[in-house]
Parts: structure tokens; sequence; C-alpha cells
């Protein structure tokens, strides 16, 4: 009774600051976009959203190399594993138990291959070969292409073996006897993998310059694809002709043309190649992010990209016949998706290493070959018992109270769901963190049980008595309510005198900023305007004031203007309720004099009446001058062609600008205080002027200030 009593006090007491604070908000998670964002331990999820438990995985103890990069299944069961960077190949029955089978003087082994006397081939890089393997620690160079790189060996008819070589791109054809001969020479730098078609062609993929090739029993090779990307790392073909293929690697320059890819019946193709496809495929992307892509290709050459990424690259496709599906791995979160019949994208599972090197078929099992740490496991059609998901971390900008945790779900009889929280006020999860919270059961809401914080997270364990049925997590809700912080100016500028800008777009003659009509205010309340659109203009009279403002809580925010006199105690408003962070001020409404304007910003229209709160900033002094300036003390004396001229500019507020005189028919001509520069308010004139052959008998003495007030005086000499 007691923890009841507690519970519906603290769902009580969040629901007393959401009528006090902020709006309350939620996170919520229903799609697979969603939900990639977090970290999968034993759970799958659908291209639809639901989180289920995903299928049975079980690793097989490997050797302790670096890196694993080929492997053969054979034909009685057991495999063959080809690694990096020590050049060894292991046999590993299938009890388990591995030996070492053979090594080789190379560093890497990428492609394994056995012909139907159950000889092993083995490709080797730097300094490409072809190794055949009769038994254990028997072998010898079987083919030596002078290759930097053997990426693929395959079998086809009359016993002849086919390697996919870079770094001079190429295919070769070797016969039982160990004689090669080039059947293509490719223009980029690597042909990266084979495969056979049902009908005998042969299709390769390549790397430099992303292209498929269509090798037919007789005839010319052709490109069938050319991707806009560096390679194509992987390709499968279905029953039906369909080419599915990996690309990665920084796209190029696109293309002009934006129809689909058609069959192209040519191979003369010129790239630029891309130097970094000679690193070792398994180091290529080790921390770095680059693009990949999937596309299918129908046996007409229409090609359709339906999947890609920044985050996720594709290192191996696997095509799978019984249910018509596609799987591909990626690094570097080392996850393994699968593509339905109708090209939708689900997360099958996610493993500890990083990159899922290779995934092989044998009968119902796939074989996953990962990297980073090492592994090699195999994924069966059987379902796990438990699993785990952690979502993201989600940020709420400022430290926030938590609501309530709730989700939709389906348990069928034998299941359970169990979700938990923590929190914590650092970007990752550390030991400054809450700890997990007690599990929440009732999907129709709990309230969240960790401190006020910043930052929060979420786990889902779901489990199966059976292992037959397992239990879905549709959609995921949580509930946060900011604590409300106050709105920030971080700058406040006066514009020169009389500068305004014409409001954008149409900068017709509307000064941006000057009180509108209240329909065109509202107007200009739904559509932010950048600065750099707007024309800046000259107009008598105007004040231009801007300010930058913003608010943790991405609040709503409006802004009050006030201005004072420099001797007033009380601040005089003269806008409330403004939307716009520019403001225009008719100073010919005021006085001349030295005055102050603040902007004083609120939260307001996002939170409750009495609970908003404020800031506000003062600007620098704001001189307003409308006065012209005067001439005083004018004497103008001539003698002969020359006139002496001797007077005092002076302005009440502003700096002198300027001083021109005009003596007709001569044009205006500026004249220089007897200091040299015009910087005071009172400036002192003494000249002497060269009168030319016909002259007025008139002289006019303009005087603008810093304002742009213009005096002016006449007098007759």
């Amino acid at each position: 009774m007691r923890k009841a009593l507690v519970s519906v006090l603290a769902v009580a007491l969040f629901f007393v600051h959401a009528l006090y604070g902020v709006v309350p908000q939620k996170w919520e998670l229903r799609k697979l976009d969603d939900f990639l964002k977090g970290q999968f331990k034993g759970i799958s999820v659908s291209y639809d959203g639901p989180l289920s438990l995903s299928p049975k995985e079980d690793d097989i103890a490997g050797p302790a190399e670096e890196f694993y990069l080929s492997l053969l299944i054979a034909s009685d069961g057991s495999c063959y594993l080809g690694t990096g960077h020590g050049g060894k190949i292991y046999h590993i029955d299938k009890s388990g138990k591995q030996e070492l089978y053979f090594k080789v003087p190379e560093m890497d082994i990428y492609c394994l291959a056995q012909d139907d006397k159950g000889n092993l081939y083995a490709g080797t890089s730097p300094n490409g070969k072809v190794y055949k393997i009769t038994a254990k620690d028997k072998g010898d160079v079987f083919f030596n292409p002078h290759e930097k790189y053997i990426w693929d060996l395959l079998f086809v008819k009359n016993g002849n073996l086919l390697a996919a070589v870079g770094e001079n791109g190429g295919i070769y054809q070797i016969n039982p006897q160990g004689e090669g001969t080039l059947i293509l020479k490719a223009q980029e730098n690597h042909i990266l993998c084979l495969k056979k078609s049902r009908n005998g062609d042969l299709i390769a993929a390549s790397g430099g310059n992303g292209l498929i090739y269509r090798i037919p029993q007789k005839g010319k090779p052709s490109v069938i694809f050319e991707s806009p990307y560096e390679e194509i790392k992987s390709i499968v073909l279905d029953r039906e002709g369909n080419i599915y293929a990996a690309a990665s690697g920084t796209p190029m320059k696109p293309k002009k043309e934006k129809a689909p890819i058609i069959a192209k019946s040519t191979t003369e193709i010129t790239v630029d190649v891309t130097p970094a496809l000679g690193i070792s495929k398994a180091e290529v992307t080790l921390g770095m992010k680059q693009p990949s892509a999937l596309y299918k290709i129908n046996p007409e050459g229409i090609a359709e990209k339906f999947w890609s990424s920044d985050e996720d690259l594709i290192y191996t496709l696997l095509w799978n016949e019984a249910n018509k599906s596609l799987l591909f791995g990626t690094g570097d979160k080392g996850r393994i998706f699968s593509v339905n019949q109708e090209s939708k994208i689900s997360l099958m599972l996610q493993k500890d290493s990083e990159q899922i090197y290779l995934l092989v078929a044998d009968n119902e099992k796939v074989y996953a070959l990962s990297n980073n740490p090492s592994q090699l496991s195999i994924i069966s059609a059987d379902q796990r018992f438990s699993g785990e998901y952690i979502s993201q971390v989600f940020d709420a900008k400022v430290a926030s109270s938590w609501g309530e945790i709730k989700w939709d779900s389906e348990m069928p009889s034998g299941t359970s769901i169990q979700f938990l929280t923590r929190s914590g006020n650092s970007i990752e999860p550390n030991q400054t963190w809450s700890n997990w919270s007690p599990p929440y059961k009732k999907k129709t809401g709990e309230h969240i049980l960790n401190p006020k914080a910043r930052y929060i997270q979420f786990k889902a364990i779901l489990k199966s008595q059976s292992g037959r049925v397992s239990p879905v997590v549709q959609k995921v809700s949580l509930f946060y309510l900011q604590t409300n912080v106050a709105p920030i100016i971080t700058q406040l500028k006066l514009l020169p005198a009389n500068e305004v800008y014409l409001k954008p777009p149409d900068q017709e003659e509307v000064i941006w900023g000057l009180e509108p009509s209240v329909s065109m205010q509202a107007k200009s309340a739904n559509k932010t305007q950048p600065l750099l659109l707007a024309k800046k203009i000259q107009k008598k009279g105007f004040q231009t004031i801007l300010w930058e403002a913003s608010d943790e809580n991405e609040d709503k925010l409006v802004y009050s203007i006030f201005i004072k006199q420099e001797k007033e105690k009380q601040w005089r408003i003269i806008q409330d309720k403004w939307t716009e962070k520019i403001f225009v001020l008719d100073t010919l409404t005021f006085p001349d004099g030295l005055y102050f304007v603040k902007i004083q910003a609120s939260d307001s229209p996002s939170n409750p009446a009495n609970m908003e709160l404020r800031e506000e900033k003062i600007s620098r002094p704001l001189v307003i001058d409308n006065s012209l300036p005067v001439i005083k003390d004018f004497q103008a004396t001539r003698n002969g062609s020359k006139l002496n001229l001797s007077f005092v500019a002076e302005d009440s507020f502003s700096d002198i600008k300027e001083v021109k005189f005009l003596i007709r028919p001569d044009e205006w001509r500026s004249i220089h205080p007897e200091d040299g520069i015009c910087d005071s308010k009172k400036e002192s004139f003494k000249v002497t002027l060269t009168l030319s052959a016909k002259y007025d008998r008139l002289i006019t003495v303009k005087v603008i200030d810093t304002h742009d007030n213009i005096g002016v005086f006449r007098q007759t000499f």
C-alpha cells in the first residue's frame, strides 16, 4: 500500500510540474531507423519497427589470428578458414576441432576454392599467387599471374579455375595443368568478385570504378552496370537472373543522365584509379566512414538502389533461394540485415565484432565470418531464448524531470518483456549515471524512477521459455518535462543612424523592423528571413536595432523594446510582444539626446501564465540627433581674386562629418577645419579661396553631421 501511494504521488508530482512548467515532450521509437540507433544483443528489428528475438547463433572456436578473410565449406561438413596477416589456412572439422592446415609466404588469403577431387586452392596477397593444396602441409604454387592481389576464385566447366586479380584488374582462366590465360583485361585496378549465372555467363565486379561485367561463353564482354561508387565489394544472383550488388566508397561525380542505368555494350572505360584499393579489404575502412549502397539489377540491365547508408558499410552478400531473401553483412557495428521479396529491409542480428566480413551458406545454416575481433559463427533458423536492446542516449537538452515509459507489445504465452531506464548528465553513460531502474512491466505506463538529469536511456529485455515464439515490441514512448531555462540574448547591435533593411523576399519599400500593421506582423512571425537576403538602404530619421536570442528549451520567444534618456530612471516601453529580432525606431518622434535601448526576451508563448522567464540586455548609448548643425561667426572678405573665409560649424549632439562650399559656376568643394580633420561637435574653419574669372558673389556653405543632418548658410561678399 505504501509503495502504491508513493507511485501515485510521483505521477501526481509529474503532472503538477506539467501544469506549471514547459510543455511535456516525448521520445517515440516505432520505425526501423528509430531502433537502429541503439545496440542489439540477441534482438532483431523488422522493416516496420517491431523488436523481437533474433535467430540463434553459435560461435565456433577459431584460431587467434588478426583477421579472418575467407571460408570454404567442404562437402563433408568441415570448413577451411583463410586468415591474415599470417598467411595461414586452418581446417575445422564438424566437431569444431581446428588444426593449421597450410601456411603460405604471403600475408593474406582472400579466397578459397575446392575442385571435385577435394583439392584446395587458395588465392593470396600481396604478391598474389594461387596455391594448390592436396593434403595437410602439402601444396605448391599452382599459378602465378604476377599480380599483387588474388581477390576471388571460381571453378567453371572442364575443371578450369577463374582468378580475379588486382592491381592490374583482370580475370585469368587457369586449366587443370596450371596454365593461365587472361580472358578479361579491365581498365579498373581490381576485379573483386566473380559469380556464374544460370546460363553459364560469368558476372564480375570491379574496384577503382564500381562496374559489373557480363562475360559470355562466346562473344564480347560488356558492362551491364556502372555505379557511382568506387567499388562493388560483393555480388549475388537469384534464379530469375537479378543481380544484387554491394557498392561502397566515395561516390564519383554524378552523371548527367538521370534515367535508369541500362545495359551497355562496350568495355572501353576510362576512370581515375583510387590507390586506397591497394590496401587489404579488411583494413580499408577500419575507423573510417564510407558511403555504401545496395543495388538490384534486373536481367534487362535496369538498376534500382533500394538501400544506402553513411554509417553501415556493406562487406558481403548472400542470396537465400529457399525463402527468396537476401542477407548482407556490414560494419562498423557488426550487423546482418535481411531483405524480403518486397525489398523491405530488417535487421537480423548485431554481433560484438565490428565487421561482418563474409557470409557463407550451407543448407539451412549461415556461416558468419567477422573481424575486430575475429569470430566464426553459425546462424541457424532456431530462435534465441532471450535478448536485450539498449536504446540510444536521449538528450533532453537541459536537466529534465521524467514522466512515464510505455510501450505497445505482444506477449504470447511463455514470453515476457521488461524495460529498465537510467539517467545522467554526460553524453556517454559512465559511473556518474544512475543505476538501471527496477524493471517496468506495465506497458500502459509506469513513472520513470531515475533522478532528474539531461540524458536518459532505456533497456528492453525479451525472453521466451520455449524458444519457439517471441515477444514483440512495436513502439516505445518516454515522456519528459524540461526545467524551464531563461532565454539568452547573445547580441544587441545598433546600426548607424538612418540605415534600414528592406524586408525580403520582395524588398519593396517596406522597412524591415518598422512597426507594421497587425496582419503584416502576424505574417512575418511565421517566416524568418536571413539578413543576408535583405537590401540595406538609407532612410532619414530611422534607427535599426538588431539582436540575437536563443532558448535552451526551444521555446517560442517574444520581445519587448524599452527606451530611456540618459538621465531618466524609468524605462518606457515602445513595443510589446514583438516576434522578430529586428526593430526600427522612428527617431523623429523623440527629442534629441542620449538614450539607451533595452530588449527583453520572454518565453511566455510556451509556458503557463506567471511561469515564464525573461532575459534583458541594454544597448550601448544611442544618440538621437535630428537637429541641424549651425554655422556661427561667419566672415567672408574679398581681396582681388582671393576670398578669405572664417567660421565655426557646431552641432548639439553629433560630430561634424563634412563641410562643403559652393560659388557658382564652380561645383561643390570640400574644405577641412583648422586641425585638419572633422571629428568633434565643434570645428573651426579658416581658409583662403581663389576665385575664378567669372564667379557669383554668393557663397553657400553646407555642414553635414554624423546623423546626416544638413545645415546650410548663405552670404554675399
